[in-house]
């Protein structure tokens, strides 16, 4: 009995003394209190070790590994030196990792779990260029509160999302990503993303459905030369500060609290090696005091880069240049150490990076917590629940744009028609999953075959045409493209003769956009197009429905197909979106967030471009901005998209015709739902500021407003412009409101509007 209590006793001693050695404890200390008593604790090596980001490497509730990388990796995880790790999912492995940091290593720090949650977690949501297209930011955020509460529930405490880079330019697989060409619009949804995913304020990160954000690629990935994936970006300042940086602000201003840095160059100098950009501006002038992560080695990429000659060399540069954590290079780990005891990269970099971390941990609540998201009953509850459901599919619905509905052909009518379903995406349950969906499983999408076929009143009949690949198709393969193989093509044929109503899906497959998938052509890929015109000859009657994760230029389709729907990649509840939005169920609402070019040689193409000296043809001869060949202008512009009903705008009025700088400008218009349904429309408002002391673009989105009507009704919609959305950035990064005139449009889209003007004195 003695002996026992002895044990006891020296149970509790220890453990006190584990306690007395974990100051992070004390929970009546401030956060950074708590940090700097940790870090007072910390050696050289545990805090290189939180700036140590590894994949997961073994089935962590095995054994150990033996041999290789796996066991360094391994043995690092045991002693600490490992902050962070990705695609580590599911909270049986969570627990067995978190568990091994927090109760096997010398101070316990919990991990970061990292995670790729693009569009949604295994309840997926369209893309996030397809949500671009809803316009609508409360559904936007909500798509992302879905995504973080089935992250949270499966162990992740970290997305590495949203993407906000601005792109011009279809070619770049990564448009799919993003929101779009425009800054004023990616800003406000990289805010509503933000939000969505770690919540309002930043005490939201206690709660255990957010998870931090990430914002990325800092900076000026999306202008890529040639729309070549990890290519060199060769951009002015003007460009920079008023196109590239606005969504980044926006997130910093929204609370995001990381930042990734970008594969390309800016300036010459890779921006994972960047200070003006992470040093500068992001910490400096912006006081960002979350932390920044390298993208997948791109570290030890600056070396391919000739910016580093070594792993040492690029390991100094990134830490001095202000990024805080380095992911799958393992140069940190290996490097910094003695770069620190060389005296060739100051400590306090070191300790600015780790408290940067540190911060985030504690704003999640993993060292009050570290199991916190380790819940295997709100697993099983939450992911896939009917709720997650039912907001991917209100979100897949808001993010279809109806391009083209000549003869009024949509919506379909839901009794006494006999339509052909004709295109092998048609009956494809992996593709319109989309790109990024790698927590996701195969064959979980409604189709749109089983999306038609909830409607029972027409007869549907069913022909693939052809396949659109060969072989397997999976995220790190490129894809083989079926361009021969037409056999299918008179069976298809044959049910289209005797339809009242042919609808094709044709497009892209889902991982035919994303990362490493640029192209050179926005065509439709394999026999599509042929299978198209074969099916036109036989009934012209024909509703194109589009599954792509970028703008494609479709110069036929757009010229001879009557009906013409964007339905991109949608997600989850793909095909019953489609359906319901065919058969008028819901009236499509959505606008593009870029621009279709009618040819691959008008890339890159965007509305807010800037005039040039010679514009027009005002003396009639070739010497002129233009082609030779086709028009200048897009297939269908910025913020285009139809609807089942008609809107008419008129009286559009500023409440002056001067202003003061410090006045606002009161705009309005009056808006009629002129047609037929009830309806949903996108008013956007531009500005042109005429004559600046830097060229500004032909017009600006300042303002738009999501307006529900009934058919017959008007509404007064009224936007405020402040020096907010007047000014631009100089060259040296500096805000400046000038006086002058200035141009305001307002209409359904970025090529048509009311137009007025007023002079800001």
């Amino acid at each position: 009995m003695k002996i026992k209590s002895i044990t006891l006793f020296m149970l509790f001693a220890i453990t006190t003394m584990n306690a007395q050695k974990k100051p992070h404890l004390d929970k009546t200390k401030s956060t950074e209190e708590r940090i700097d008593l940790l870090m007072k604790q910390m050696t050289l090596e545990e805090k290189v070790g939180q700036m140590n980001q590894y994949n997961g490497f073994w089935e962590v509730t095995g054994p150990a590994p033996k041999g290789g990388t796996a066991e360094l990796k391994y043995e690092h995880l045991k002693k600490g030196w490992v902050g962070s790790m990705l695609t580590v999912r599911g909270v049986e492995q969570v627990r067995a990792v978190q568990k091994i940091a927090v109760e096997q290593t010398r101070l316990g720090i919990p991990l970061i779990i990292g995670f790729d949650v693009i569009h949604g977690y295994k309840t997926l949501s369209p893309i996030p260029l397809a949500e671009a297209a809803s316009w609508d930011l409360e559904a936007i955020k909500k798509s992302a509160q879905v995504a973080a509460s089935e992250a949270s529930a499966s162990g992740i405490n970290w997305t590495f999302g949203p993407m906000v880079d601005i792109s011009r330019d279809a070619r770049w697989g990564r448009v799919m990503e993003g929101a779009g060409e425009d800054p004023f619009l990616g800003s406000k949804i990289a805010e509503a993303r933000v939000k969505g995913f770690q919540g309002d304020k930043r005490e939201d990160l206690l709660k255990d459905n957010t998870i931090a954000a990430c914002a990325k690629h800092f900076a000026a990935y999306g202008f890529a030369e040639s729309g070549k994936e990890y290519n060199t970006v060769d951009i002015g300042n003007a460009t920079l500060y008023n196109t590239v940086l606005p969504p980044f602000k926006a997130a910093k201003d929204a609370g995001v609290r990381t930042f990734m840095n970008s594969f390309n160059i800016l300036n010459g100098i890779p921006a994972t090696g960047n200070s003006f950009l992470q040093r500068d501006i992001l910490k400096g002038k912006w006081n960002f005091d979350g932390f920044v992560i390298s993208d997948w080695a791109s570290i030890r990429e600056m070396i391919n880069h000739g910016f580093a000659q070594d792993g040492k060399e690029a390991s100094q540069k990134a830490v001095d240049a202000g990024s805080d954590m380095d992911m799958e290079s393992y140069l940190y780990v290996n490097e910094l150490v003695s770069l620190v005891n060389e005296g060739k990269v100051d400590i306090k970099k070191v300790d600015d990076a780790v408290r940067r971390i540190l911060r985030v941990k504690f704003e999640l609540g993993l060292f009050d917590d570290p199991y916190k998201y380790c819940d295997k009953k709100r697993e099983k509850e939450v992911i896939g629940s009917k709720a997650n459901n039912d907001a991917v599919l209100d979100m897949a619905r808001k993010s279809i744009v109806l391009l083209k509905n000549e003869r009024k052909i949509l919506p379909l009518k839901k009794s006494g028609q006999k339509i052909a379903l004709i295109g092998s995406l048609a009956n494809d349950k992996t593709s319109p999953l989309g790109s990024w969906r790698i927590a996701s499983d195969d064959n979980t999408a409604v189709s749109v075959l089983e999306g038609m076929q909830q409607y029972k009143g027409n007869q549907l009949v069913f022909e693939k045409g052809a396949d659109l690949t060969v072989g397997k198709t999976t995220f790190v393969d490129e894809l083989v493209f079926n361009t021969t193989d037409k056999s299918g093509f008179e069976a298809a044929k044959n049910i289209a003769k005797t339809a009242d109503v042919v609808v094709m899906v044709l497009g892209e497959h889902g991982f035919q956009s994303g990362e490493g998938r640029s192209r050179t052509s926005l065509d439709l890929p394999g026999v599509q197009q042929e299978l198209l015109e074969e099916i036109y000859k036989v009934n012209p009657n024909i509703v194109l429905v589009l599954n792509n994760g970028r703008p494609l230029a479709l110069p036929w389709a757009s010229e001879k197909i009557p009906a013409i729907v964007e339905a991109w990649h949608l997600g989850t509840q793909s095909g019953n979106a489609i359906a319901q939005v065919l058969y008028g169920d819901y009236n499509p609402s959505g606008k593009l967030p870029m621009s279709f070019p009618r040819n691959i040689g008008q890339c890159p193409i965007y509305y807010n471009f800037h005039n040039t000296g010679r514009p027009t043809n005002a003396d009639k001869n070739v010497f002129w901005s233009h082609y030779t060949d086709v028009e200048k202008t897009p297939q269908f512009p910025f913020g285009f998209g139809l609807s089942y009903t008609s809107f008419e705008y008129k009286n559009l009025s500023l409440d002056k015709s001067s202003y003061k700088k410090e006045e606002k400008v009161k705009v309005s218009v009056e808006l009629t739902n002129s047609g037929d349904f009830d309806g949903k429309e996108v008013v956007q408002l531009y500005i042109r500021d005429v004559a600046a002391s830097l060229s500004r673009p032909i017009k600006e989105l300042k303002g738009f407003e999501l307006v529900e009507l009934k058919k017959g009704e008007t509404k007064l919609v009224t936007f405020t412009l402040s020096n907010d959305e007047l000014g631009f950035y100089d060259n040296d990064g500096n805000y400046l409101v000038e006086l002058g005139t200035f141009k305001v449009m307002v209409g359904g889209n970025s090529d048509i509007g009311l137009e007025s003007s007023f002079e800001l004195e």
